[in-house]
């Protein structure tokens, strides 16, 4: 029996040992004001996304009918250059006058 009652006052030492070096952080610390590097965003797409009807981020421009009877038109674009600039013929974007080859076979100094 006095194995026993040593064992539980042994057990009761070590609990009371560990438990106070656990308690070793002070109870009350500094508040620390962290600034977030995060920038929400609409549905969490990122910019110029959006959801769509199954749940998947698109990043293309919705046209055509919408709820109340509205109606979106199609973006007009114009010739997809910068302003300023040319669609020359073949295909780039170019701000100067053309000079070369022409793509009939052509010159043009």
């Amino acid at each position: 029996m006095t194995k026993i009652l040593h064992m539980m006052a042994a057990c009761l030492v070590a609990m009371f040992i560990v438990s106070t070096q656990a308690s070793a952080a002070p109870m009350m610390g500094q508040s620390i004001a962290v600034e977030a590097h995060v920038i929400p965003v609409a549905g969490g797409c990122g910019p110029n996304g959006w959801r769509g009807p199954y749940g998947g981020c698109r990043y293309t421009p919705y046209y055509g009918p919408l709820p109340g009877g509205y109606y979106q038109e199609a973006p007009v674009m114009g010739n997809g250059c910068p302003p300023g600039y040319w669609r020359g013929p073949w295909g780039h974007c170019r701000n100067t006058p053309y000079h070369g080859n022409l793509p009939g076979g052509g010159w043009k100094p």
